[in-house]
């Protein structure tokens, strides 16, 4: 009782000498802005790395880097004797709220349209910053994507800073010299790395051993195919997406008990029997793949989010957020439909679902498990499909990597330097540290006693015996670029109101 009680006055001194000293203009009217110097004040911080909380800190950005770091005496702010940071462009009052580094999304899909329909591709920029994303890989992106790419580096599209990995395999691609120079080719273009899909074995390591040389990193969606997660390792892959490739590498028999009829392109049949892959794994072999992927280096991305539906697809299709932050373009996509891709859920069972229930089980186990044997963990949302939203999907990762058992420091670990380290930008992005990338999220409550603190549509919470609405990041900072969440939110509600009011348009090509 005593500790909090000094912790309230302590933010209370703060709230008071930062009210009188460093009041400005509405702060909404700085959102998106480029400023010479953002100073977030009295701030809880938790820098990325794995470690408690602690503060209240001043953190000083000049231009788009943390040039400062300023912890603060209580005595000495209460007596009128601290020396605090000069007074920036913006200052922003983090009394009594958390900052951590901005979160990083390593598996994005920047849409602007679904099934031939436009859809305003500021709406997935958007809703990306509102739930605090500053990085995203896009996985599969086209020349259009390294122009969204481009445009959010500039600030002409409000956006986090993006990684586009261009798609393989591409036409033609059937012998090794072809395989090696589609990977020049995405080199010279200018794509940062390379989205693997389905390939044959003798083409994957041609195409590898280019990518080794061209300095491209890999992230590869194994799929059902011949290679799996040894062929990563021996080849040296970035990172496994999602998990196919991994179970199926501990198979005994070599291959998934699959039905005579089974059918991979059809889609009811691809998801329900992936649905049952981790039941037929040896455990022990899948140790063994696990320990293989920590020595040679290869990260995992599971993506838990995005096969949730197939666990509870009553959950998935009812969403809260739904109602005012889901474009009619993509609910229109969302609906059993077997020409769009992961609309699969026709004649879902609930046997379906206990099958799911039971992957996810040993899923995350194993996950959990390749940490605890020194493995690479990030966080991606793959949204867009299969009822996830973007951003809210990323959120959502989070709160099921600690369903799997990861403390919240490790979960917010694994979205922010985790992510870095697997981009190969750990020395620049991922952290709360003098000398990084300005990139933060100011956070109206603690994260790590609910990750719905996270959602642009905040949480309920108790108060003095008062249901209230809390929560919410209030700001997201990326590259020193201060964005008001409450007005991207607004601005999302209102692009959603009004493509609900109008008739949906036919997208170009």
């Amino acid at each position: 009782m005593k500790k909090t009680y000094r912790m309230s006055i302590t933010f209370l001194l703060l709230a008071v000498l930062s009210s009188s000293i460093f009041s400005q203009p509405s702060s909404a009217s700085f959102s998106g802005k480029r400023l010479k110097r953002v100073v977030v004040r009295n701030a809880m911080m938790l820098d990325g790395s794995g470690k408690p909380a602690s503060g209240p800190y001043d953190i000083v950005i000049e231009n788009d880097v943390i040039t400062q770091i300023a912890g603060l005496d209580p005595v000495a702010v209460a007596e009128g004797m601290a020396r605090r940071p000069a007074k920036g462009d913006l200052d922003i009052d983090a009394t009594g709220k958390y900052v951590l580094p901005g979160l990083i999304n390593l598996h994005g899909h920047a849409h602007d349209g679904r099934a031939g329909k436009p859809m305003p591709i500021e709406y997935v920029m958007k809703l990306w910053l509102a739930c605090g994303i500053t990085t995203v890989r896009e996985a599969w992106a086209s020349k259009k994507e390294l122009g969204f790419r481009d445009q959010t580096a500039a600030n002409t599209l409000a956006g986090p800073r993006i990684f586009a990995y261009g798609g393989f395999p591409g036409p033609n691609q059937n012998t090794a010299e072809q395989v090696r120079q589609r990977v020049r080719d995405l080199k010279t273009v200018g794509f940062d790395g390379i989205k693997l899909y389905t390939m044959d074995r003798d083409l994957m390591a041609a195409m590898m051993d280019e990518a080794n040389k061209q300095g491209m990193r890999v992230m590869h969606h194994v799929g059902v195919e011949e290679t799996n997660a040894w062929d990563d390792i021996k080849f040296g892959t970035t990172s496994i997406e999602h998990w196919y490739g991994i179970p199926d590498a501990a198979i005994e028999t070599g291959r998934q008990n699959f039905p005579s009829d089974y059918n991979y392109n059809d889609e009811v049949d691809r998801f329900r029997y992936a649905g049952r892959l981790f039941r037929e794994a040896n455990w022990d072999r899948l140790m063994k793949v696990l320990d293989g992927m920590v020595e040679k280096g290869v990260a995992w991305n599971p993506t838990l989010v995005i096969y949730e539906a197939s666990r509870d697809l009553q959950r998935a299709q009812t969403q809260p957020a739904f109602a005012e932050y889901l474009h009619p373009v993509l609910e229109e996509y969302f609906r059993p439909n077997p020409a769009n891709h992961g609309s699969y859920f026709i004649g879902w069972s609930s046997t379906d679902e206990t099958f799911w229930k039971e992957n996810y089980r040993i899923w995350m186990k194993a996950v959990y498990e390749f940490e605890r044997r020194g493995g690479l963990v990030g966080t991606g949302e793959d949204a867009g499909f299969i009822y996830q939203l973007y951003g809210f999907g990323l959120i959502r990762e989070l709160e099921l990597h600690q369903e799997a058992g990861f403390h919240p420091l490790k979960v917010i670990q694994h979205a922010t330097s985790n992510g870095a380290k697997i981009l190969g930008k750990e020395d620049t992005i991922g952290r709360v540290r003098v000398g990084y990338k300005a990139d933060l999220i100011v956070v109206n409550g603690n994260p790590l006693e609910n990750f719905k603190f996270l959602y642009p549509t905040g949480t309920e919470t108790v108060r003095d015996g008062k249901v209230v609405r809390g929560g919410g990041i209030e700001w997201t900072i990326k590259d020193g670029i201060p964005f008001h969440v409450p007005t991207l939110s607004k601005e999302i509600r209102d692009m959603v109101a009004a493509a609900k009011s109008q008739k949906p348009a036919r997208l170009e090509r």
